[in-house]
């Protein structure tokens, strides 16, 4: 365990170095969508945000593979299966509620009104930590009622709401890094919110070995792992934010939402966010049939739609 903890702090040592580095480099090179070749500024721009989707997507991949190669089918089908499309909603919902403060945010900031740009980061960040707060009560509260809903078989049913439930303890941080993500992008920053995902994810996939192979806490081990990587990415991104120096500055000590910035933010996030959560949505009336027919069916849809995942992220990014 020492050395484990030794281990996570140089790791955590080298992230804060590379975040610190890219904040200077930041200030003397970020892509500018309003001069050069469009065409060329707009790959730029692009390729970052579609290796993100793509990392994004690998958290629960992830999850799925450790589990399903030490632990077993029942632990992949809880993992991958009705977890997996539940949390699949969730994230495309609040990538869609994060694209309302990126637009809000976006025209403020090309506009070089910086003081509204300040007062729409500081709305943006406060409502996600307080929505991310009401995801986390409302998922524990009733992640047995959706398993139930969800028609999960009874062998994985434990499994599948141990899981659920200690992912949603870290959907503040999820929030945090979500929104977090749309403010750079916003300002034409879209290669830190990656190398942020990638921390994580390396974070997720080490840690997931690490409890699941060495102490052995299985379902749990690899919830618990996502939870920390969920942390490392928001924790990363509140630390680029918090450069007082910055156009985007978010005072983390005064959560103040602008009510009339709000109210802008969610005319435009809420339909992307519905929208997102659309097919989602229906894979949930899918993934209830197919649990239908038990655990083996269950483990070998889940590793269908890790796949038939990868493809929609991509063309996620690329609108």
């Amino acid at each position: 365990m020492r050395y484990l903890f030794i281990t996570f702090s140089i790791f955590s040592d080298i992230l804060f170095y590379i975040a610190k580095g890219e904040l200077r480099m930041f200030k003397q090179r970020q892509t500018d969508m309003l001069n050069g070749v469009i065409w060329k500024e707009i790959l730029l721009f692009f390729i970052p945000i579609m290796f993100g989707s793509i990392f994004q997507q690998l958290y629960n991949t992830a999850d799925a593979m450790v589990v399903g190669n030490y632990v077993g089918k029942e632990a992949l089908a809880a993992v991958g299966g009705s977890t997996g499309v539940v949390i699949g909603l969730l994230v495309n919902l609040i990538v869609g509620l994060s694209s309302g403060a990126t637009v809000v945010i976006a025209q403020a900031y090309g506009s070089n009104n910086y003081s509204s740009v300040k007062k729409a980061v500081q709305t943006a960040m406060s409502s996600s930590v307080y929505i991310g707060a009401i995801f986390t009560v409302i998922g524990i509260i009733f992640t047995p009622w959706a398993m139930n809903m969800l028609n999960v078989p009874a062998d994985i049913m434990d499994y599948s709401v141990l899981y659920m439930r200690i992912f949603m303890l870290g959907m503040i941080p999820t929030m945090i890094y979500n929104t977090g993500a749309g403010i750079l992008r916003a300002v034409g920053d879209s290669k830190r919110p990656l190398y942020f995902l990638v921390a994580a994810c390396i974070t997720n996939i080490v840690l997931d070995v690490v409890f699941v192979v060495f102490f052995h806490w299985d379902v749990a081990g690899v919830a618990i792992a996502t939870v920390v990587s969920q942390v490392v990415s928001g924790v990363l991104t509140l630390y680029i934010l918090s450069a007082e120096d910055s156009a985007y500055y978010f005072d983390i000590r005064n959560l103040h939402c602008d009510m009339h910035i709000l109210k802008q933010i969610l005319v435009i996030g809420l339909p992307n966010g519905i929208q997102g959560a659309l097919y989602s949505f229906a894979n949930l009336f899918i993934q209830a049939t197919v649990n239908g027919y038990g655990t083996n069916t269950v483990a070998a849809y889940t590793a269908f739609g890790k796949i038939d995942a990868l493809f929609w992220n991509y063309s996620g990014a690329l609108g």
